[in-house]
């Protein structure tokens, strides 16, 4: 634990930690409690909880239970708020991303033939609920391929809008392979022709700087358990000011409105909406565990976000570079244009299944994705941290005698 808190206070003393300098950042991986025998490069699908983290939600839930405490999960909301670029009131908590999308989705108002724009790489999180309204309402779904450059992605998706295009469901960062997507124009060009803008963010917050307000979408959707390294199981959905009279809320409880209703009389005497995204979540919230975002937050704060984000592209960087120094035969499926570029990669070797590289790499306790979505037959690395170039090096050694 000695070098543990020689780590933290090398990276949280205010100064600007060179990303580049691995000895330092190897040092960081002593925060968490990953096996030492293990390769893990799967952020992207969660990332490991460092100790301070796990700490915070031990103690959150003892607190609780100690003192029968209830209800002090809300604090959060501010350091979320803050964290994101927005308004306390504007943030609803939940448990994931895909609950957060589906608040989004069936929360909008479309009619049969209205059209919605998603991508051809899509997470099922976000695939499913607006295949499921076009199942249930005749909504269309339209779909576009992110490009090789930002413009050109813009380019695509301007050229798919009609009359009868409503929304924009597009993701910030696509599971798959990691683009980071021109969201700010996307969402500019959504409010200039009066469409909505409903953004799958599971990929955002911790590994990028975010600031919503600037973004300019109507809903964002985002976890806690990825880039931000908090605990499983929550998250936070974005829904702007302006758009919370037009975003209907489904899921409602004690809290979500103004308790001016009476059961009492004939009719029923209903309420109106609490004037906040308060009236998108209800129920009991883990204290725990909430306490546990809090101190992620803390954590990427104290260590500097700057240095956090720098630290994730450089490594992406390096991964990238060192994909495509394995020839010919690896097809990079991530742009290379440095504003497209994050810490997640993706690939596939010509002629070969992944799961051969897949299962190489779990024989030698390597962890990386397998990407079968819309048939891509691909794999993902993405790198936090906690990780280091000679992991990346390991990997590129494990890839090269697979495909020997």
């Amino acid at each position: 634990m000695n070098a543990l808190a020689a780590s933290v206070q090398a990276t949280s003393d205010g100064r600007r930690i060179d990303e580049q300098d691995d000895d330092h950042w190897r040092d960081i991986r002593l925060m968490f409690p990953l096996s030492k025998d293990l390769t893990y490069l799967n952020n992207g699908t969660f990332g490991p909880s460092p100790y301070p983290v796990i700490e915070a939600v031990k103690e959150g839930m003892m607190e609780s239970d100690m003192r029968a405490q209830y209800g002090n999960w809300e604090p959060v909301i501010t350091k979320i708020a803050k964290f994101v670029g927005a308004n306390d009131d504007e943030i609803a908590l939940t448990h994931n991303v895909t609950e957060g999308i589906n608040i989004g989705c069936w929360g909008i108002p479309l009619q049969k033939g209205d059209e919605v724009i998603i991508t051809t790489h899509e997470h099922m999180g976000n695939a499913m609920p607006w295949m499921t309204r076009q199942k249930q309402h005749g909504i269309v779904i339209r779909t576009y391929t992110p490009a090789l450059t930002a413009a050109e992605t813009l380019e695509r998706i301007n050229a798919l809008i009609t009359k009868k295009t409503r929304a924009i469901a597009t993701p910030h960062i696509p599971c798959t392979q990691g683009q980071i997507l021109p969201i700010k124009e996307i969402c500019t060009l959504a409010r200039d022709k009066g469409i909505f803008s409903i953004i799958d963010g599971a990929h955002g917050p911790g590994m990028i700087a975010l600031d919503l307000h600037d973004m300019g979408c109507d809903t964002y959707a985002s976890c806690c358990h990825k880039w931000m390294l908090g605990p499983k199981g929550t998250g936070f959905l974005y829904v702007r000011k302006g758009f919370q009279e037009t975003l209907r809320p489904h899921n409602i409880g004690a809290g979500g409105d103004n308790g001016k209703w009476d059961l009492l009389t004939s009719p029923v005497t209903t309420s109106d909406y609490v004037d906040s995204a308060h009236r998108y979540f209800a129920g009991t919230q883990s204290n725990g565990l909430y306490a546990g975002v809090g101190a992620a937050i803390d954590l990427i704060n104290s260590m500097g976000a700057d240095n956090i984000y720098r630290r994730i592209k450089y490594l992406g960087k390096y991964t990238q570079d060192s994909l495509l120094a394995l020839g010919d035969r690896m097809e990079l499926l991530t742009p290379t244009e440095e504003r497209s570029r994050s810490g997640v990669n993706g690939f596939r070797i010509k002629g070969m299944e992944y799961n051969k590289i897949f299962s190489k790499c779990m024989e030698n306790k390597i962890r990386i994705r397998a990407v079968t979505e819309h048939g891509l037959n691909a794999l993902r690395i993405s790198t936090h941290i906690y990780n280091n170039k000679q992991e990346v090096d390991l990997l590129m050694d494990t890839i090269k005698k697979a495909i020997a």
